[in-house]
């Protein structure tokens, strides 16, 4: 029998001890989304269907390079954040910590990739 308050008990973030901040980083992701994905969509909408040398040219301008770089950066990030919550409600134990584990470097490696794919084409 331990002898704990009710306030010793509860004091903490929780089981997890880090659910609010994901749930923040979460919004916060979704916002930034939500303002950058029409801004992307309207700048690299125009460079669809183009030749090749048209669509470097596009990319080439800084304001098209940035923000198809804060769309990956948001984009993989927000990715990570989703599928860390998805494997933790249905994959446990050590497979659930490996799952976790190489989507992180999945997500993390696929967003450095396509930078260096900006900044190869943008310098």
């Amino acid at each position: 029998m331990t002898f704990l308050t009710d306030r010793k008990r509860v004091d903490g973030l929780g089981s997890a001890k880090g659910g609010t901040h994901h749930f923040y980083s979460m919004t916060v992701t979704s916002i930034a989304l939500l303002i950058l994905t029409p801004i992307f969509v309207f700048t690299i909408g125009a460079l669809i269907g183009a030749p090749y040398e048209e669509v470097i040219a596009g990319l080439s301008r800084p304001f098209t390079a940035i923000i198809t770089a804060l769309m990956l950066i948001v984009g993989f990030h927000h990715f990570r954040l989703g599928v860390t919550t998805l494997i933790e409600d249905y994959v446990h134990g050590l497979a659930g910590k490996l799952s976790i584990i190489a989507m992180t470097l999945i997500s993390y490696g696929l967003a450095a990739i396509g930078l260096f794919a900006i900044a190869k084409i943008a310098l």
